[in-house]
């Protein structure tokens, strides 16, 4: 007897995932990608600032549920998608790997947002552990590494939103929680609509909500709510859509709420103040070797602006401001540098600060503001105290060469000041934050607290062209004036140039690259708001919100572990 032994396929079934499945792998991150791109959109030039709701929808949407590892890849290409676009200008003369390099690293922060907004997604009232993880973030970015790097604050986008008055409350942080807060409210109300609708439509005898899951370790979409057991459900209750509307309205109302602490009223009168744009003659680093036609340009702005005077056809201001850079000449090692301000402050005849560089016999430089009296001369300093990192100083510097040369170009490193600037300039008691600064917490609050009734922010912007960078910077002096209810002045080297009241108003600009005086009248005043007050406390207390959200989520990580194991 024979038998015939039929070869069996070893191959087996097609084991491929039908194209559908595959497409779906790149959802997720190609909206983490979307996200940050529609963070970016919020952010000026453009008048968006909504946009930063949908992006934190969003980024809920791409994060809940998901492993802490996997929130950490997708927070990382949100982040990319909000960052390269965002600080593309600090590429604009010095190439693309400075660029490149700095948008990667500041990923990272976000990155790790992502990691512990997946992590807390799974706890009650997650968007508003999700918001506080967000400021956590933030806040860490702001401080490192190298003292940090605030640009991208979400509270930097919204000057011209309805969540501008919070910075009055609570600063920064708390405007940047609102924002967050509100975004990833407005998902998670539509997704327990969702959850009512499926719990209404599937057949009550196989269906059941599954949103109870505590296990913030799985990568199970469960957005849809349901599975089938056999079992009937029990109604999808009502309170996680309660709580996912409040964190849509809180916010708003909490804006809204805040409004009467939005005040341009003249406590202590009113000062006649002049800034002046004297440009550069070219775009680009090259500004530096341009020292003196740039100097000349402002003392010449100002003799003009005298003139005007003169003939009635301006005000007579009751002080001046120049940028930061304007004089890049040591007035205190050269005579003839101090002879060109002194002439210009002479003849209009009222204190004026001057930006300049001061290159004492040793030492590091030191980026200085300087008060002209026009009978006096130099008669106050304030040296800035936050020192841009790989732009007024270059850490590592023989391990950066290897990738930039230009590092070459700060051939001496600037050093940083330690006495808070304010200056009182004819009887008005000016705070003074130089540029970068502006983008700090602490820089522009302790002018206030030192008795400012006024805030200046000169600075040079020249370096990055006619990119996004200067109304980006704007944009943060615009939010300070509500945080701290201050008149802000901002004179610019090449633009733009402007004059903000304290309820962030824009009264008068300038254009960028031409050369221009603003003169107008401000109110000044000296009422603290509670943001001033508070200082860091809000944020402190945010950041605690986060820690506990983030405790708790592995807490009950640990004992849903502990529970499969038993």
């Amino acid at each position: 007897m024979s038998a015939t032994i039929t070869p069996v396929d070893a191959s087996g079934p097609d084991t491929a995932p039908p194209p559908g499945l595959r497409l779906r792998r790149f959802v997720r991150p190609g909206a983490a990608l979307l996200s940050g791109f529609l963070l970016y959109l919020s952010f000026p030039p453009r008048p968006l600032w909504w946009l930063a709701l949908p992006a934190f929808a969003l980024l809920g949407w791409t994060l809940r549920g998901r492993r802490p590892r996997a929130g950490f890849g997708l927070g990382y290409l949100a982040g990319l998608g909000f960052l390269l676009p965002l600080l593309v200008w600090t590429g604009e003369e010095v190439g693309a790997v400075p660029w490149l390099a700095l948008a990667a690293v500041e990923a990272l922060f976000v990155a790790a947002a992502g990691l512990g907004i997946a992590a807390v997604s799974r706890l009650p009232w997650w968007p508003v552990f999700a918001a506080g993880v967000w400021i956590l973030a933030e806040a860490a970015r702001a401080r490192v590494p190298f003292g940090g790097f605030p640009w991208g604050k979400i509270a930097f986008g919204q000057a011209d939103g309805i969540f501008l008055p919070l910075a009055a409350v609570g600063g920064t942080p708390v405007l940047g929680f609102a924002v967050a807060l509100c975004g990833f409210g407005l998902y998670e109300t539509y997704r327990q609509i969702q959850l009512r609708r499926a719990a209404r439509t599937s057949p009550p005898e196989n269906t059941v909500d599954t949103d109870t899951d505590t296990d913030t370790d799985t990568d199970t979409d469960t957005d849809a709510g349901t599975v089938a057991v056999g079992t009937r459900p029990h109604p999808h209750p009502r309170g996680p859509l309660v709580a996912a509307v409040l964190a849509v309205l809180v916010p708003v109302t909490g804006a809204l709420a805040a409004l009467p602490l939005v005040d341009d009223a003249a406590e202590d009168g009113t000062a006649t103040v002049a800034a002046v744009q004297g440009n550069v003659p070219r775009l680009g680093l090259d500004f530096n070797s341009q020292r003196r036609a740039v100097l000349d340009n402002h003392a010449a702005r100002t003799r003009e602006l005298a003139e005007d005077v003169k003939a009635g056809r301006e005000p007579q201001p009751d002080f001046v401001l120049w940028p930061e850079n304007s004089s890049d000449i040591d007035p205190y090692a050269n005579a003839d540098a101090a002879d060109v301000i002194d002439g210009a402050v002479r003849a209009i005849g009222v204190p004026t600060v001057i930006g300049a560089v001061v290159a004492p016999e040793t030492g590091k430089l030191r980026n200085t503001l300087i008060e002209w009296d026009p009978r006096k001369g130099p008669v106050a300093t304030y040296d800035k105290r936050h020192v841009q990192p790989f732009g007024e100083y270059i850490p590592m510097r023989s391990f950066v060469r290897l990738f930039n040369s230009n590092v070459d170009r700060v051939s001496r490193d600037f050093g940083a000041g330690t006495k808070v600037g304010v200056f009182d300039l004819a009887g008005t008691k000016v705070g003074l934050a130089t540029c970068y600064e502006a983008a700090f917490d602490w820089a522009v609050r302790d002018t206030v607290t030192h008795g400012a009734q006024l805030i200046t922010v000169p600075s040079n912007n020249a370096t990055f062209g006619r990119s996004e960078m200067t109304y980006q910077q704007l944009a943060m002096s615009r939010v300070r004036a509500v945080e701290h209810s201050r008149s802000v002045v901002v004179p610019v080297t090449s633009g733009v140039s402007a004059v903000i009241r304290p309820d962030g108003e824009i009264v008068a600009e300038t254009k960028m690259f031409t050369p221009d005086v603003l003169v107008e009248k401000v109110p000044l005043r000296s009422s603290l708001t509670p943001a001033t007050r508070m200082g860091t406390l809000p944020e402190a207390l945010l950041v605690a919100l986060a820690a506990a959200g983030l405790g708790w989520s592995a807490l009950r990580s640990v004992r849903a572990r502990r529970a499969r194991t038993e």
